[in-house]
Parts: structure tokens; C-alpha cells; sequence
């Protein structure tokens, strides 16, 4: 098997983006620990403030991560025990555990075939009158359709939560997402496009109403000591993760531009090669290319990985498993066949890496070892 000892190229490069910024970290982290002040305070509201406005959207409440940020979401919403919540089969466990973590029922969908997007129709057919909430996933840095569920959610009374935990700074129609329904959970686990240095996320929402049930469920739900209105959960983002957050945040920009400049130049160098299906961007989007998947033959996907592992790339699979074939939700009582176009995906995907500080010279290397090993 080939292999390259001078060239490694990692899935994500976090010590190139941290060495960025360690100085301004640094001194913000000096200051957190000469003060003590480790939950809430200034760095924490700052950011909360910073990443609103970023946004567009009206409020950001910090929390533990992008888990607890759905579960919250999905609680601040009026979601009950017992109620459906419409998701897609092609994403991240954690949409569906924050689900269940409510008491409610996901109940899955497919996805479209170009992008691996929720199908509002598949949605359609899935809503029903216990349906409480739609969630559309933001997957590998796109916008999912959002627009087009709005019908479906008027029909049967549902909230719309968006899953944007791999979507900072992704947009539609000029949105962006986080700011597309009645509120969204986002991830800032360290891999994401805006990464902590650990656990952490938030809950985004324009409704002044659900953000002060988030900040109440989120604390323990209390907004003054000792003195609980509900029983709510302990989800707060700390001072450490909101150093760190904010400044990342002020590079955001420039860094999703490096990550849409390398999505253009693997588009350049893996077009036209046989049984390679390359991700490509939906009318009305513009993606922050959090994952690069492309799409391989299924029979040949252990074989491609293998020769990339081999040279030195870091490949990945998200994700191996539809939430539906997971022996987590065998429950739901779905089998093989109910969601085809996932079922697919799962067979077929093999991310590439991607980050703000991939080299050219490193992306010409993935780029001729994939080709090699399909030819």
C-alpha cells in the first residue's frame, strides 16, 4: 500500500487555527483566572451578544453544548412528552437523542439525493396531528430548505427547530442559518467551523419569550437563586469557551472564505473522475464547507479508505449509520429500505479533509491519491 512519511494531512488541522489565535486567548484566559469569574459574566455576554448580531438573529443563549442547545430549544418550544418531532434520518445521532431527551418521538424523513438535505416532501408525508416540530438539519455546512416546510409546519400547528450545529455562518436566500425558524440549537464542539476548546453551544432565537425559557430551563430553572420555577437542567457555557469563542468569531468570516476557496479547488481537481460524486451547493445557498463528502461506489468505499489512511490522509465517514439502522432507535420500527436515499449515503460517503489552513499542495495530494486508487 502506498504510503507518504514527508506528507500527512490531518481530516481537521486544530493547532494551525488555535496557534492564530493563542496571543488574544491568552491574555483573555489571564484575565478569567485573575478574576474567578468562571460561569456567566462579561466574556460570556459579550459573545452571546457578538454571535446574535453576527447572526442576525435576536438572541444567543449560551449553553453546555449543541445537544442540551436542541433539547433546550426543543423545551423553550412548547415541545411535550409524547409528541413527534420530524427529522432527517441523515444526520448526527444528537438530533434525534435531543429529541428523546424531551420524552418526544422522532419520527424520520428522507433526504434529497444531490444534497442529502431534509425532503420537505418526505416531511409531508411523515407529518401528522401529534407533530409539535419540524427539524431540519444543516448538514455538512449547507442550509437545509427551510422555506419549504413552513406549510407543513402551519398545517399541523408545529415550531420549526433548526439543527445548525455544522452550518456558522452558512446562508439562504441571504439568511443565515440559525435565524430560518422559531429557534435553533448550534454546536461549538472544537471540530465545528466555530470550535471551543471543548464542550459548548448555544441556543438562537429572535422570540424574546423563548429565550427567557431557555435561560430559565438552562439554569436549573431559576432565574433567581434558590428559587426554582421548574425543573430544568444545569446547561451554561462557561468564560474559558467564550474566550476562545470570541476570537474565533472575529475570524469566522475570513475562515469560511479559506474553506469555500478549497471546496472550488477539490471541485477543480476531482472533476470528471469515474464513480466520484462531488458535493455541489443548492440553488439560493451559500455553504461553509464544514465537511467535504464526496460519494464513492459502495463496493469500493473500504478499499478508497484504506489507500487514503494509507497515504497519510485523514478520510472520515459521516456517517455510517442512518439514525433508523441504529441499534439505539430500533424502537422507532423502521427497517432497511424506509429511507433509501440515506441508506445510500451511508454506503457511499468518504469526507475529505477540509479546514481554513488546508494547503493547495496537500488538496493536490488527496486529490491525485483518490483518483489513483478509482482509476
Amino acid at each position: 500500500m502506498k504510503t507518504t512519511p514527508d506528507l500527512r494531512v490531518p481530516l481537521v488541522d486544530l493547532a494551525a487555527q488555535h496557534a492564530e489565535v493563542d496571543e488574544e486567548i491568552q491574555a483573555g484566559l489571564k484575565d478569567v483566572f485573575a478574576r474567578t469569574a468562571f460561569i456567566g459574566g462579561t466574556y460570556v455576554a459579550e459573545f452571546e451578544e457578538s454571535y446574535a448580531q453576527w447572526l442576525g438573529s435576536r438572541h444567543c443563549i449560551g449553553v453546555g453544548n449543541g445537544t442540551d442547545a436542541l433539547e433546550l430549544a426543543l423545551r423553550a418550544c412548547g415541545v411535550e412528552p409524547g409528541a413527534e418531532v420530524i427529522l432527517p434520518a441523515n444526520t448526527f445521532i444528537a438530533t434525534a437523542e435531543a429529541v428523546s431527551r424531551t420524552g418526544g418521538r422522532p419520527v424520520l424523513a428522507d433526504v434529497d439525493p444531490q444534497h442529502l438535505l431534509i425532503d420537505p416532501q418526505s416531511v409531508q408525508q411523515a407529518a401528522g396531528p401529534n407533530t409539535q416540530a419540524l427539524m431540519p438539519v444543516h448538514l455538512f455546512g449547507q442550509t437545509a430548505p427551510v422555506e419549504q416546510l413552513e406549510a407543513t409546519a402551519r398545517r399541523f400547528g408545529s415550531v420549526i427547530i433548526e439543527d445548525a450545529a455544522q452550518a456558522q455562518g452558512a446562508e439562504r436566500f441571504g439568511r443565515r442559518a440559525g435565524t430560518l425558524g422559531d429557534a435553533a440549537g448550534t454546536s461549538f464542539y472544537p471540530g465545528k467551523n466555530l470550535g471551543a476548546a471543548g464542550d459548548a453551544g448555544a441556543v438562537l432565537t429572535s422570540s424574546t419569550d423563548i429565550a427567557g425559557r431557555v435561560r430559565l430551563l438552562a439554569d436549573h430553572g431559576s432565574t433567581v437563586k434558590y428559587l426554582h420555577e421548574v425543573p430544568g437542567m444545569n446547561s451554561r457555557l462557561d468564560a474559558v469557551q467564550a474566550v476562545v469563542l470570541s476570537a474565533k468569531l472575529a475570524r469566522l468570516e475570513a475562515w469560511n472564505e479559506r474553506r469555500r476557496e478549497a471546496a472550488s479547488y477539490y471541485a477543480e481537481l476531482l472533476s470528471g473522475i469515474a464513480g466520484l460524486v462531488l458535493p455541489s451547493t443548492a440553488e439560493g445557498n451559500t455553504d461553509v464547507w464544514h465537511i467535504y463528502a464526496v460519494r464513492v461506489p459502495a463496493a469500493e468505499r473500504n478499499r478508497v479508505l484504506e489507500a487514503l489512511t494509507g497515504a497519510g490522509i485523514a478520510a472520515a465517514i459521516h456517517y455510517p449509520v442512518p439514525v433508523h439502522l441504529t441499534a439505539a432507535y430500533a424502537h422507532l420500527g423502521y427497517g432497511p429500505g424506509d429511507f433509501p436515499v440515506s441508506e445510500d449515503a451511508a454506503a457511499r460517503l468518504i469526507s475529505l479533509p477540509i479546514y481554513p489552513h488546508l494547503e493547495r499542495g496537500q488538496q493536490e495530494y488527496v486529490a491525485a491519491t483518490l483518483a489513483e486508487t478509482l482509476r
